[in-house]
């Protein structure tokens, strides 16, 4: 498949973009520094402002898919605004583009651990996360009032770092997924696996799904 991924060189964004390229897909990366990129015969780099539609449709036309792995710095004041404009340009440029599918990289503050209970409601959730949590919360809103393009967010567990790539794993909707000890965990290989299992065999178009051990 031909796979546009925004942020390649971030935290996720790498993780997907090692896991589209050993699945042996053709990845047009989308970055604000190219240089950190490896060589790859399937990689195609691009350095394009996010915000600007005009620059980025192009570079999705002709594209499959597009995986958004964007997010601005997490000290930045105005990260909510900035995450969901991020966002809405990809959106406006993929349908001047005339690519209909597009996955996002959810967080999981917006999973719910009761009805009507977010993690992020929770007492003891970090503040320091506080607002990527509610920048992720406020895109997976926008999505859900989208109805042209085929969207999938998907959220991690709310513990997420690097470890194994076991490919063994469960999926959810909207509520924390937790292991028998109440722990809620996912490898950062296991989430790429998770979306790009999502890419080529779509299942949940228009939703939000989660996954964890």
């Amino acid at each position: 498949m031909k796979i546009a991924l925004i942020g390649a060189t971030g935290f996720v964004g790498s993780a997907l973009l090692k896991e589209a390229l050993d699945r042996g897909h053709e990845v047009t990366a989308i970055v604000r520094h190219p240089e950190k990129l490896p060589a790859h015969a399937k990689l195609h780099p691009h350095k394009v402002d996010i915000d600007n539609v005009d620059e980025l449709s192009p570079v999705l036309a002709g594209q499959d898919a597009v995986i958004s792995a964007f997010s601005p710095d997490k000290s930045d004041p105005e990260i909510r605004e900035k995450h969901v404009q991020g966002i809405r340009t990809a959106m406006a440029a993929m349908k001047r583009a005339g690519v209909k599918r597009l996955l996002v990289v959810g967080g999981a503050g917006s999973l719910e651990v009761k009805p009507g209970v977010r993690v992020i409601d929770t007492p003891d959730f970090p503040e320091q996360l506080k607002g990527t949590a509610r920048a992720t919360a406020d895109v997976l809103q926008l999505l859900r009032h989208e109805h042209d393009l085929e969207w999938t967010c998907l959220s991690p567990s709310a513990m997420l770092q690097p470890g194994t790539r076991a490919g063994k794993f469960r999926l959810g909707t909207d509520q924390l997924l937790t292991n028998a000890r109440g722990e809620s965990s996912i490898s950062l290989e296991d989430y790429a696996v998770a979306m790009m299992d999502e890419v080529e065999r779509p299942a949940h178009i228009r939703q939000r799904f989660t996954v964890g051990y």
